[in-house]
Parts: C-alpha cells; structure tokens; sequence
C-alpha cells in the first residue's frame, strides 16, 4: 500500500510544473522533428492554433500578452529542458528577466551557463535537448492555458 501511495505522490509531483499549462512543441533547430517549431508541417506551422510561428494565434501573434514575438509581453511562453529544469521564457522582451532575448538576464546573456544563446552553455549544438543542435529534440515549450 505503501509503495502505491508512494508512486501516486511521485506521479503528482512530476505533473504539477505542466499543471494549467499548455504544450506548444519543442524549441529546436531540426526541421525533421514533428513537435520543432522549424518543422513547417509539424508544431512550427504557422497554420497551427498553438503554434509560435503564427502571427493571429495568442503565442505567436506581435499583439498577444503570451506570443513569444510581442516584444512587450509578460506572459510569454515558458522553456523547459528534458530535465524539467526551466530555461526562461521563448520571448522578444529584451526587459523581462526571464526572457531569452534579454542579453543581460540569466537566460539570454550568451555568458550565462542557463542561456541558451550561450554556445558552450544550454545553448551548445552538441546538447541534445539544445535548440541549437539541428538533430536534436529541443526544449519544451509551454504556454499558459488559463
């Protein structure tokens, strides 16, 4: 009985960061991988409700409070790695601390192990979960969904 309980509060935990949170596809560099937002056919279709890539969906929209291209928006979409661990948010906001496109914050200076504009970081086309590596899985990406 132990053991049951045990797995069910482990099942919870790893749920609860995804919990109230919409998958958009994975951030990434391969055009062949069907969830990469560089697949035209797959998760990066700009015809596709959820996608980044479309300018009238609310993630990809320049006029959407949760697009990754509103250069002002505070909601945008949040990157995590295979590990789970948060990598700042798939934004165009160079003032957000959280933004990848800020060159001063944790996760968009190109100095900061956690960017992934960092080449020998997060951001090195040999990591696998990296945006960079054409061949590899990306980052996940997820939009609020309230």
């Amino acid at each position: 009985m132990k053991g049951k309980i045990l797995v069910f509060a482990l099942a919870i935990a790893a749920c609860g960061s995804a919990y109230g949170q919409q998958y958009l596809g994975n951030y990434s560099s391969n055009q062949y991988n069907q969830n990469s937002t560089s697949n035209a056919y797959g998760a990066g279709s700009r015809y596709n409700s959820n996608s980044v890539n479309n300018p009238h969906g609310q993630y990809g929209s320049e006029y959407s409070n949760r697009s990754a291209n509103n250069p002002y928006a505070t909601q945008a979409p949040k990157l995590y790695d295979s590990q789970g661990n948060y990598r700042g948010r798939l934004s165009s906001n160079r003032y957000d601390p959280d933004s990848v496109s800020n060159p001063h914050g944790r996760y968009g200076s190109q100095y900061s192990p956690d960017s992934i504009n960092n080449p020998h970081g997060a951001g090195s086309r040999y990591k696998a979960d990296s945006p960079n590596n054409p061949y590899g899985s990306g980052l996940s990406i997820y939009g609020d969904d309230d």
